[in-house]
């Protein structure tokens, strides 16, 4: 049964890597703007545009930040018991370490369940409508996305693409020009797109002309297409690992086997979103035996500091590992849960020298 203490022990977690993760997300956003004035001017990409993409971002910013922001709030609410006696007062009382530790992590299952809903309902949908805003902004093409594939305007052009294998090659194009009178003038097929660089290049063309009642049809093997598309539009196209809730990257998984093609960096996505709620966990676990080892006279802002310095070092072998995952091929739930395991190896050895009890 939950009591008040465990409440109150929750409740300050929860309260203190809150506003952690608040002060991240602003620092992160601050540098986040300041990247994306660099941009301001190209297309219809403007201030509005900035704040409104900035805006769409926040979620995964969230989801991302919580670990670190778990971490480095714990060590300070907790650091804030130690230097006020209430830990010592608790433990007099005869409270232990075990159930203190339980406290904590009870306030971590609030925020593992918060991390959870940001990153499955909300990060995945505004981050494609976050990308998908500034690629049509700096490009000011209208452009729209349906069963039936991508769809972009370009004055008169109507242009439909059915894949989009990369950036730079596109599949299945199909391009109507429309005269004034909304009639239908010219119809081309391509079985492929490639740009150059400097322009779109079509393949196995097949040209439909509607002229007087009548069609002429021609084909051709490959021609160029001065087109206005620009490759960075297909950026708000492009399915990106990152931008997908964990069905999403399931029903990607399936598909990518079933047509044989490769999915290991789907794969690791897909663990990496089971495995990031649960690293919150393990980052308040972190701050545990840090807390309890470490003399009450250290101050916040040295704990902070710690905290900063364990979180970054730990997102950076995190991502190091998860790289040299995909590099030699490594199992994709073993390259994602790796670093994770360690560290909760690492802290459970602690804890067990301290003999917690």
């Amino acid at each position: 049964m939950i009591g008040s203490l465990d409440r109150y022990i929750a409740g300050e977690v929860i309260k203190g890597a809150l506003i952690a993760l608040l002060v991240l997300l602003t620092l992160l956003t601050f540098f986040s703007f300041a990247d994306e004035l660099s941009d301001m001017g190209k297309g219809a990409y403007g201030m509005k545009q900035i704040f409104a993409y900035l805006l769409l971002t926040l979620p995964r910013n969230f989801y991302e930040l919580q670990a670190p922001a778990a971490l480095v709030g714990s060590l300070v609410t907790l650091g804030a018991l130690a230097n006020n006696r209430e830990l010592v007062a608790m433990q007099a009382a005869g409270v232990s370490r075990i159930r203190i530790i339980s406290a904590v992590l009870l306030g971590g299952v609030v925020l593992l369940v918060l991390s959870i809903l940001v990153g499955e309902l909300i990060a995945p949908p505004s981050e494609r409508a976050a990308q998908n805003l500034k690629s049509i902004a700096q490009t000011d093409q209208v452009t729209s996305r349906s069963k039936y594939g991508f769809w972009v305007r370009d004055r008169n052009v109507f242009i439909n693409i059915r894949s989009i294998y990369e950036r730079q090659t596109l599949g299945k194009i199909n391009i109507y020009d429309v005269g004034e009178s909304r009639d239908l003038l010219k119809a081309t097929h391509a079985k492929e797109a490639v740009h150059t660089g400097l322009q779109w290049r079509l393949k196995n063309i097949s040209t439909t002309y509607f002229q007087d009642n009548k069609t002429v049809t021609e084909h051709q093997d490959d021609t160029d297409w001065s087109s206005v598309l620009a490759p960075d539009l297909l950026n708000a196209f492009v399915i990106r690992p990152e931008n997908l809730s964990v069905v999403e990257l399931l029903h990607y998984m399936e598909y990518l086997k079933e047509n044989g093609q490769a999915s290991q960096i789907v794969e690791q996505a897909f663990w990496g979103r089971i495995m990031n709620p649960l690293v919150t966990l393990i980052m308040l676990m972190v701050a545990v035996p840090f807390v309890m080892t470490v003399r009450r006279e250290v101050g916040t802002g040295q704990r902070i500091v710690a905290g900063v310095v364990i979180g970054l070092g730990f997102h950076l072998f995190d991502k190091m590992f998860g790289h040299l995952g995909l590099v030699y091929e490594m199992n994709p739930l073993f390259s994602v849960a790796f670093p994770g395991f360690l560290a909760l190896s690492i802290v459970t050895w602690i804890l067990w020298r301290m003999k917690i009890r």
